[in-house]
């Protein structure tokens, strides 16, 4: 009988190169969900206590800020990158091969918040009145 068992990404993620060139295909798919995984995949390939050493964040905090569903802020994912000796690059679009299926990175759609509906209303009542 054949036995499968499942993948897992991060057993293959032993180098700096290997990190990069990883992370380097998650962006080409611009997924930002996907991207919060594959960082997660990375932080667990490198033992998560070390990253919450080397970051200053805690552990468990980690843990949940590299799930599909969360919202990391911008400076905790900076560090964690930090944390894998990695750094973003961008380069204008004529320097990089676009594959004919790009698109731009999306996130999950977020609720209006009230006071995003509040300035709205705000800003139509203000356009009828006139002057």
């Amino acid at each position: 009988m054949i036995e499968i068992s499942d993948f897992d990404v991060s057993e293959y993620l032993d180098t700096d190169e290997k990190i990069a060139d990883y992370l380097s295909s998650v962006m080409a798919d611009n997924d930002w969900e996907l991207f919060l995984r594959a960082i997660g995949h990375i932080a667990k390939a490198q033992g998560m206590t070390k990253i919450a050493r080397d970051t200053g964040l805690g552990r468990e905090s980690l843990y949940k800020a590299f799930t599909a569903t969360s919202q990391p802020k911008f400076d905790t994912v900076m560090r964690v990158l930090d944390s894998f000796n990695i750094v973003m690059q961008f380069s204008p679009k004529d320097n990089v091969a676009q594959s004919k299926s790009a698109r731009p990175i999306t996130t999950r759609a977020k609720r209006p918040t009230k006071k995003i509906i509040k300035a709205k209303a705000i800003s139509k009542t203000m356009e009828s009145s006139p002057i």
